[in-house]
């Protein structure tokens, strides 16, 4: 769940991007293996000739989180099962979907400045972010935790005290960490090592070496970690604090959100939307209603 909350400093910067171009990162082509999905002429009517002028969906990602959004090595192009439901989303509206890969923290303030037209990298639905972007929810995850294979290190989540643990910059999991030190600290005990990698295959990686003893992330990208690490990492104890990711589109966007809504509630009916959660091995997060700006 790639969100902390917005604070005032953050607002700030957001609405200082509505006047100038934020963001950053380079333009890499998506590709996806799904099925090239249908324009709706109901639904490409909702569309903003300003989002459709051009024919493009322009899109921030940080692909960096496999295997929601990464880039393939061998063809650097993005990838991931976000990435096929975002060429589905555009193609049902009419459009190409062009990915932007940016880092994550500059896609909302991006959404604000027009540098992008949506933000699809594992957004939390959160009431902070709903003050600045709309959502549209797709997909609920929780976080998980992963060690190294038989747990060398006995770490509990419940009680990570001294151990080092990786999380990824601008994620919840940075907050639930933090805060989770802060208690050992009051109890006297020591503060966890807390090792914030801007990457989450950093992360990744750190916990592979035995740099860290642990670490926590969304569900699905722990999950797909254990499997690409041929099993040298486990998950311990249960996903907790379940959430909706979003889509991202801007405040000032008119009938897009509703637009994408429609799309996406079309690719559900036509059965798109689980063959490509069913092909990532991630369908346990697949929801049935989704909804605009859906936050608890």
């Amino acid at each position: 769940m790639r969100s902390t909350s917005i604070g005032a400093g953050a607002l700030a910067v957001i609405a200082a991007c509505t006047l100038t171009a934020c963001g950053g990162g380079t333009t890499t082509a998506s590709q996806s293996s799904a099925p090239a999905a249908k324009p709706e002429s109901s639904l490409a009517g909702q569309v903003p000739d300003a989002i459709k002028s051009d024919g493009k969906l322009v899109i921030g990602t940080d692909a960096s989180y496999p295997p929601n959004e990464s880039v393939d090595p061998a063809t650097q192009k993005i990838v991931g099962w976000e990435v096929d439901l975002g060429n589905a989303i555009a193609g049902k509206l009419g459009l190409t979907a062009e990915f932007q890969n940016a880092g994550f923290d500059t896609i909302i303030p991006g959404i604000g400045s027009g540098k992008y037209e949506m933000g699809i990298s594992s957004f939390t639905d959160n009431k902070d972010r709903e003050k600045v972007v709309d959502f549209v929810t797709y997909y609920t995850a929780g976080t998980s935790w992963a060690v190294l294979k038989g747990n060398p290190k006995q770490v509990n989540p419940e009680d990570p005290c001294g151990k080092t643990i990786g999380v990824q910059q601008g994620t919840v999991q940075v907050d639930d960490i933090n805060a989770r030190s802060k208690k050992c600290e009051a109890a006297g005990k020591p503060k966890v090592n807390v090792v914030v990698r801007k990457q989450q295959t950093e992360v990744n990686a750190d916990l592979v070496s035995g740099k860290t003893d642990g670490m926590l992330a969304d569900s699905p990208i722990v999950g797909y970690a254990v499997k690409q690490t041929g099993d040298k990492l486990e998950i311990i104890g249960q996903a907790y604090d379940t959430a909706p990711y979003g889509f991202a589109v801007g405040k000032n966007s008119g009938t897009f959100k509703d637009a994408v809504l429609g799309a996406l509630k079309a690719l559900m009916a036509d059965g798109t939307y689980k063959q490509i959660l069913d092909k990532y091995g991630v369908g346990d997060g697949a929801i049935t209603n989704p909804v605009i700006n859906g936050a608890s």
